[in-house]
């Protein structure tokens, strides 16, 4: 039985001297899941705020409660956010491991001449 590992934690930085096919695959994983407006705005509310109750990501990005609940699962999927039940309500928060890794995946300093 094979372990999926979250794309998150199989990312390589950009920079790197070469990158494997696991690798280019987990990275673009990442980015897809952010490859779409509302995600990013979701993320960025995420960052701004802490742990958020899905309720209060409604309004803020102009979507349906399913709509906002499928953009989650996403991002939940690619290992950016992690998921807390508290009663009937869900409230997601950035896994502090995603973003030390987004960071490093983005750093493309010393790449360009």
């Amino acid at each position: 039985m094979s372990t999926m590992l979250e794309p998150i934690i199989c990312c390589c930085a950009l920079g790197a001297p070469t990158i494997t096919d696991e690798e280019a695959i987990a990275t673009a994983e990442l980015f897809k899941a952010l490859g779409d407006p509302a995600r990013v705005r979701l993320v960025n509310l995420i960052a701004t705020n802490g742990a958020v109750c899905q309720c209060d990501l409604i309004e803020p990005v102009g979507l349906s409660q399913p709509t906002v609940s499928h953009h989650m699962k996403k991002l939940v999927d690619a290992g950016l956010v992690q998921r807390e039940q508290r009663g009937k309500w869900a409230y997601f928060s950035l896994k502090p491991e995603a973003v030390e890794k987004l960071a490093a995946v983005a750093d493309l300093k010393g790449a360009c001449c």
